[in-house]
């Protein structure tokens, strides 16, 4: 399975669109046979779900996702999931343990806009959330 983590730094990334990249894993046998960080082509409606598709992913990982993006994702058979938050690592091994578990996607509505390097403000009801 091939699965990408929408990245900032060390974390998940909050909003799938504008982190500033992708981890890409591949878990074989539940061991990870493979790992590569992709920088972020650009947000622009359907470009990212096409990319990673491309790359041959089959499941997306993030914090928070627009229903639009969940449905272009689900048109190329790639499962999203979001409402995760926390370390790359300890995802990884949720994942493999098959103890990650989704929920509600991070942000509202319109939340990502202005997100990545230049965002200075968090738009989280929870300020703790992020890490800037």
């Amino acid at each position: 399975m091939r699965v990408a983590i929408s990245t900032d730094g060390d974390d998940v990334s909050a909003h799938f669109g504008r982190c500033p990249s992708y981890t890409i894993v591949d878990i074989e046998n539940n061991k990870v046979v493979g790992r590569e960080i992709v920088e972020n082509p650009g947000h622009e409606p359907g470009a990212i779900p096409q990319f990673l598709h491309e790359r041959g992913v089959q499941c997306i990982i993030a914090g928070g996702m627009g229903m639009r993006a969940t449905g272009f994702f689900q048109e190329l058979g790639i499962r999203a999931i979001v409402g995760v938050s926390g370390r790359i690592s300890d995802v990884i091994d949720k994942l493999i343990k098959g103890e990650l578990k989704g929920g509600d996607s991070l942000c509202r509505p319109g939340g990502g806009k202005g997100y990545g390097l230049d965002k200075k403000e968090c738009d989280h009801p929870n300020q703790d959330e992020c890490d800037h």
